[in-house]
């Protein structure tokens, strides 16, 4: 006699069965199917119950932090888009497991609130493994997370700085004009100066904008601008500085103390700015800020053991994902001031949310209200624009400002990506194909031997490829061991191949083979198993016990104590360090990497390549992303010219509740 579990079971045959062959066909992940039938041993479960958690945990995989219910009324939207015809086969099979599927979001509502494996906000809570929160459908964890940010972003933009809100503007007015000495450029008002000021206003400041805008230099003055106004508190004053990956945090506290020490030079004896830098501590990991611990997700610092800091900025910020955010947010004590740095037009992180554009969502129009509008005008004497004004402007709005000139970022390149940013495939084209000194090329029509020819020689004028670091490398290091490294290291930064897929001729796994082998035939490397001079890796996990973490990157050199052995170095701003290469079991080559892993990281010249066909992955924000990793050089590869127009027009919108809870 079969029990009613199996019976149960049984009656989801068909969808199982067709779930399996999306599966092998690479339409869903192992994940999504077995998260289905871990859901319906909880208990009866109808089949609009099992069709929601498959694409819920699928949309997880993408970057979503829930499901929209409108997604599953009718035609797949967008966010289900990739599945194609096999929507039809889905509710076809589902619907064998017991009657018709609901229509229409209505339906698809009380199909779900009434199922037992789902909690409806504001019934009873019996810690049900999924949340439905109006019109969408979550994982509990995702839920609680994107809870937790909104109710903190909400609580700090409400919150004011000082006695009863009240701030020397007269004060901070005399340190911004020292600070920000020169007119802005292009006759408008000075972005930068305004973010200063409206960061001193509370415990939230949000600053974006694109390449060159000046993020880090603006938070450098933030800085001495706290330091300044701090008076008597000034010496114990707690200054942390993180990032989302070790690249970036090393690029974070380079070019803040840089900064600080032009600044230093600038003001004299006034502003103790040298002192300041050193006391700050280098930057950190957000994971090492909030001390991760091995084989959990939780971590030392929460709302029970809050980090010790008074100032806590995060470059970057694009990167973080809801879950870390979350963690941050939790750990954040509620005296200290939070400013975020980031470009809300990049790619958000690999994994679930898209929190920065979430909170940056309506920068562009600003829409400061009068309060906000008069404290800038008396804290720096710039005058906001009626066009970024809004009498009602939420709380939020009056934490972000969006720095809009860029001072470094500019030329064919700075166009080409401006272009990409606004939809404008006719304008990025012309961009490319016009003469710009050899600061832009696009190969159109290409085929792998023109990727490899790129890898190893570069292109004239634009640098010599990968073939300049492993020809330094060869050379050895003479009598400075740790500046051979050093050079070998920056020579390598000056180059990186980007691609848009993984897999394929065209993606990171084909091209890291081909151009091995092409390397080893110009006799650049010699391989020797799967360990070699001059192999550069990518780590793809933390690994707490020998410092690295994912998306750190590696060059692999001679032990300069035991010839025989390799060990793998990274850069630590214009220090190194390094670990024994046989105790990184997490690295994969990386001659090509994704555009995604690369963020946080800038190189001299930049070659994206793009695949034949387009495909889901490729949108605006990651083609925005690849052009601006180019400091001097950009080349695009794409053997499809059309795949550019087609990603140009396709945007990346993640699922979110967020935006509706931050009222944005």
């Amino acid at each position: 006699m079969t029990d009613p579990m199996t019976a149960h079971l049984n009656a989801h045959a068909t969808l199982f069965e067709t779930i399996d062959t999306l599966t092998e066909n690479g339409k869903l992940r192992r994940l999504a199917g077995a998260f289905a039938r871990f859901v319906a041993t909880l208990g009866h479960t109808p089949p609009p119950l099992l069709l929601a958690c498959l694409l819920l945990s699928e949309l997880e995989g993408r970057g979503h932090s829930c499901l929209v219910l409108a997604d599953l009324a009718g035609d797949p939207s967008p966010q289900v888009g990739w599945l194609d015809g096999e929507w039809a086969a889905l509710r076809a099979a589902a619907a064998q497991g017991g009657g018709s599927l609901p229509r229409n979001v209505n339906g698809w509502r009380n199909a779900l609130q009434g199922c037992e494996q789902v909690w409806p906000v504001g019934d009873l809570d019996f810690n049900q493994p999924l949340v439905l929160d109006g019109e969408r459908l979550y994982l509990r964890r995702y839920w609680r997370d994107e809870s937790t940010v909104a109710a903190s972003v909400r609580s700090r933009a409400l919150a004011l700085a000082g006695p009863d809100g009240e701030v020397d503007t007269g004060g901070i007015r005399a340190w911004l004009d020292r600070l920000f000495p020169h007119a802005a450029r292009e006759g408008g008002p000075d972005w930068q100066k305004i973010a200063c000021a409206a960061a001193l206003r509370g415990q939230l400041a949000v600053i974006t904008g694109g390449p060159g805008t000046g993020k880090t230099y603006t938070v450098a003055r933030l800085l001495a601008l706290l330091f300044a106004t701090a008076g008597e508190a000034a010496p114990a004053l707690r200054i942390a500085l993180a990032a989302p990956t070790g690249k970036a945090a090393a690029r974070l506290k380079q070019s803040i103390d840089m900064a600080l020490d032009e600044l230093a030079g600038k003001l004299g004896s006034d502003l103790a700015l040298r002192d300041l830098a050193a006391r700050m501590g280098g930057a950190r990991t957000l994971h090492s800020l909030l001390g991760a611990r091995p084989d959990t997700r939780s971590f030392a610092h929460h709302a029970g053991n809050p980090l010790e800091v008074d100032v806590l900025i995060v470059d970057e910020a694009s990167m973080v994902h809801l879950e870390m955010m979350a963690a941050l947010l939790a750990a954040l004590p509620s005296h200290a001031r939070l400013v975020l740095l980031g470009d809300k037009d990049q790619l958000a992180s690999v994994e679930a949310g898209a929190v920065l554009g979430d909170l940056c969502a309506q920068a562009e129009s600003g829409n400061y209200d009068a309060a906000t509008c008069d404290y800038v005008l008396a804290a720096t004497g710039e005058t906001i624009p009626p066009a970024f004004r809004e009498r009602d402007g939420g709380p939020l709005a009056q934490r972000i400002v969006m720095l809009r000139q860029s001072r470094r970022f500019g030329g064919p390149i700075g166009k080409l990506a401006n272009a990409v940013n606004q939809g404008d495939a006719d304008a990025a084209r012309e961009v490319l194909r016009a003469e710009s000194d050899g600061r832009l090329r696009w190969i159109e029509g290409a085929r792998p031997g023109d990727v490899l020819a790129l890898a190893v020689a570069g292109r004239p004028g634009a640098g010599a490829g990968y073939r300049d670091y492993l020809e330094r490398v060869r050379e050895g290091p003479g009598g400075d061991y740790e500046g051979w490294v050093n050079d070998v290291l920056k020579r390598f930064e000056q180059f990186r191949l980007l691609c848009a897929v993984r897999e394929g001729e065209w993606g990171v796994a084909g091209l890291n083979e081909a151009i091995e082998a092409k390397l080893e035939t110009a006799k650049l490397i010699r391989r020797r198993g799967e360990w070699y001079v001059g192999r550069p890796v990518m780590v793809t996990r933390n690994d707490y016990a020998t410092g690295v973490y994912n998306g750190d990157i590696g060059l692999t050199l001679p032990d300069p104590l035991r010839p025989d052995s390799l060990r793998v170095w990274f850069s630590d701003g214009e220090a190194v360090r390094s670990v024994l290469a046989t105790r990184l079991r997490n690295v994969e080559t990386a001659f090509a990497m994704t555009v995604h892993k690369s963020q946080g990281s800038e190189f001299l010249h930049t070659a994206m390549v793009l695949p034949p066909q387009a495909n889901a992955v490729l949108a605006r924000e990651l083609v925005y992303t690849g052009i601006t990793r180019a400091r001097e050089f950009f080349t695009l590869v794409s053997p499809n010219a059309a795949v550019f127009d087609q990603a140009i027009a396709g945007r990346t919108q993640r699922a979110s509740g967020l935006r509706q809870a931050l009222g944005t």
